[in-house]
């Protein structure tokens, strides 16, 4: 199995909103076993289910991050090489008046770094850095 994707926190989550887009879901069981996470997208979902109230949705949706998300998806660091090419174009793009937020900089890094189609439902946030292919399950 070789890796053709990697999974932005918008595409991971569109399971379990309250009306999931039958495309998102449809392109995940085509080609989930094709799919990775990077570790920020991780502390992306962490970090969001962790700041819910406990109740009956933070349990549901840890179920879904351990049982669903961890099970199916390898999760890819954020290393040395994505660190460079996100340094890299971080300053190309602040220098063209064009700063990305952060953690966008590091997913598409690693996804860069790993020759990864960045899959997003936000290309906008992504479409500035160079070289990286973007596509939108959503549409």
């Amino acid at each position: 199995m070789t890796l053709r994707y990697l999974l932005d926190t918008a595409i991971v989550s569109e399971p379990v909103t309250k009306k999931p887009n039958r495309k998102v879901i449809k392109r995940l069981d085509q080609n989930g076993i094709y799919c990775a996470l990077a570790a920020p997208v991780w502390h992306e979902l962490v970090y969001g289910c962790d700041c819910l109230p406990q109740g009956k949705r933070r349990t549901a949706l840890e179920e879904y991050l351990q049982t669903v998300i961890r099970a199916s998806f390898p999760i890819l660091p954020y290393d040395e090489v994505a660190a460079a090419w996100h340094g890299r174009e971080r300053a190309r793009l602040e220098d063209l008046g064009r700063a990305a937020p952060y953690v966008d900089g590091q997913i598409a890094a690693v996804a860069r770094t790993q020759d990864l189609v960045l899959v997003t439902s936000n290309t906008k946030h992504f479409a500035a850095f160079e070289g990286l292919t973007v596509i939108n399950w959503m549409t």
